[in-house]
C-alpha cells in the first residue's frame, strides 16, 4: 500500500514539475513575443514610480497583456531596481521584454515635450513641442523670442516638468558672440560661460542639454566638435584649394558660409574666392565689410553705405587683399568642405538673381548684365510693397 502510494505521489510530482515548466516555457514566450499594442504610445515614468505602477500603465493601455506577466519578467531578468524616469515612446508591437530593456537602460526620454533653443542670425527662438506618438511628429505648444516679451505660460509649465528634453539647436553663419550672448539668456543653463570663444570655433549643431547644465560646458562641447570638423575638412582637402592653413580654410569658409544659404551652391560659391585668390584679386564681398563694421555682435540691420565699403577695416575685402584676419562666423561641414574642395570653374563674379540663389559670371560684362537684371527685380519688389 505505502509503496504504492509512494508511486502515485511521485507521478504527481513529476506531472506537477512538467506543468510548472511549460507554465515558465509559456511565461517565457509571452514575454518575448509581440504586444498587443496597435498605436504607438508615450509612457511617462514618473519619478519615485515602481514597476507595480509602471506595469497597471501599460496594461491599461493595452500595450502588455498581463501587468503580472510583466513584472514577473522584469523580476527574473534582474532588472525592477533598474528602472528609470521619463518619457518613453512605445512602439506598435513591442515586446515585454522590448519595453523592459527601454525603461531600464537610458535615462533618456524618447518622446513627451521638448524644448528647442534655436541659435539663428537675426535671433534666438524658443520652442516648446510635444511629440505626437501616433504620427511621431511634434506637436508646437509655444514659441517665442528668448529674451523679448513675455514668456509664455506653456514655457513656465514645461520647465515644471522632470522629464522635459532640452536641446540647442546652433545655425550655420552665427557669430560666437551671438551663441555667447543666446546661452545666457537660457535659464536651463547655468554658471558664467567664461571668455568667449574665438570667431569660426563653435560647431553649428545640436546640443542635447539638462537643466543645471554649465554654459562654459556646452562651449568647451562646441569647440570639440569644430576641432574635429576642422581637421577632418583639412585632411580632405584638394590641391584645387588656393588656401594654405586650416586656419585660412576657416576664414574661407566663413565667407562662404555668409554669402550663400543655398547648398548647392557653396562649391561656385567657393571657386570664385579661390579663382580670386590665385588671380591676385580682390574678394569684394559685402559680409566681411559688415563684420568691420559690426565685429559680429548683433545684426546691422541696414544696407551698407558707401563710406563703409571705402573705410579701412581689417575686414573690409573691397580694401584689402586676399584674406581678412579671422573669420567672421562660425561655419558648417559643408563650408569647410567647399572651401578646400571648390568646383571647378571661371567663375570670378556672382549676384543675387532674385530667388534666393545667384547668377555667376567670367567676365565683368556678363557680371554687370546679372547686376541690372537684380537691381530690377529689386525696383520691382520696393513698388510692389
Amino acid at each position: 500500500m505505502w509503496r504504492s502510494l509512494a508511486s502515485n505521489m511521485l507521478s504527481i510530482l513529476i506531472v506537477a514539475l512538467f506543468l510548472l515548466g511549460g507554465v515558465i516555457l509559456w511565461g517565457k514566450s509571452q514575454y518575448t513575443a509581440e504586444g498587443p499594442l496597435d498605436t504607438a504610445i508615450c509612457l511617462r515614468v514618473e519619478r519615485g514610480s515602481n514597476m507595480t505602477r509602471v506595469s497597471r500603465d501599460l496594461e491599461e493601455q493595452n500595450a502588455v497583456s498581463s501587468a503580472t506577466l510583466f513584472r514577473l519578467g522584469a523580476k527574473y531578468s534582474e532588472k525592477t531596481r533598474q528602472l528609470k524616469a521619463g518619457s518613453f515612446l512605445v512602439e506598435p508591437g513591442a515586446s515585454m521584454e522590448e519595453i523592459t530593456n527601454q525603461i531600464t537602460t537610458s535615462a533618456a526620454s524618447t518622446c513627451g515635450t521638448e524644448v528647442v533653443y534655436r541659435i539663428g542670425v537675426t535671433r534666438t527662438q524658443a520652442e516648446v513641442r510635444e511629440l505626437d506618438p501616433a504620427t511621431n511628429k511634434f506637436v508646437e505648444k509655444a514659441e517665442f523670442i528668448l529674451g523679448e516679451g513675455e514668456v509664455p505660460e506653456a514655457y513656465t509649465e514645461t520647465r515644471q516638468d522632470s522629464d522635459t528634453r532640452y536641446r540647442i539647436a546652433v545655425a550655420e553663419g552665427v557669430t560666437s558672440w551671438q551663441v555667447v550672448e543666446a546661452l545666457k539668456a537660457m535659464d536651463v543653463l547655468t554658471g558664467d560661460p567664461g571668455e568667449r570663444p574665438a570667431e569660426g570655433l563653435l560647431a553649428p549643431d545640436s546640443y542635447e542639454v539638462t537643466p543645471g547644465t554649465e554654459r562654459a560646458a556646452v562651449l568647451a562641447e562646441m569647440q570639440e566638435r569644430q576641432l574635429l570638423r576642422i581637421n577632418a575638412a583639412w585632411e580632405g582637402r584638394s590641391d584645387k584649394a588656393a588656401v594654405k592653413t586650416p586656419e585660412e580654410m576657416l576664414i574661407l569658409a566663413s565667407i562662404i558660409e555668409k554669402e550663400t544659404g543655398v547648398a548647392e551652391e557653396r562649391g561656385l560659391v567657393a571657386s570664385v574666392f579661390t579663382n580670386r585668390l590665385n588671380r591676385g584679386m580682390r574678394l569684394q564681398t559685402d559680409p566681411t565689410v559688415i563684420y568691420g563694421v559690426t565685429k559680429g555682435e548683433g545684426v546691422l540691420g541696414r544696407g551698407l553705405r558707401q563710406s563703409e565699403l571705402r573705410g579701412a577695416t581689417p575686414w573690409n575685402t573691397y580694401v584689402i587683399e586676399g584674406l581678412p584676419p579671422t573669420p567672421i562666423a562660425n561655419p558648417g561641414m559643408a563650408s569647410l568642405e567647399a572651401a578646400v574642395n571648390p568646383e571647378e570653374t571661371d567663375y570670378v563674379f556672382f549676384v543675387a538673381d532674385g530667388t534666393g540663389g545667384h547668377a555667376f559670371a567670367e567676365t565683368l560684362e556678363e557680371h554687370n548684365r546679372n547686376v541690372a537684371k537684380w537691381r530690377q527685380i529689386e525696383a520691382e519688389r520696393q513698388q510692389n510693397n
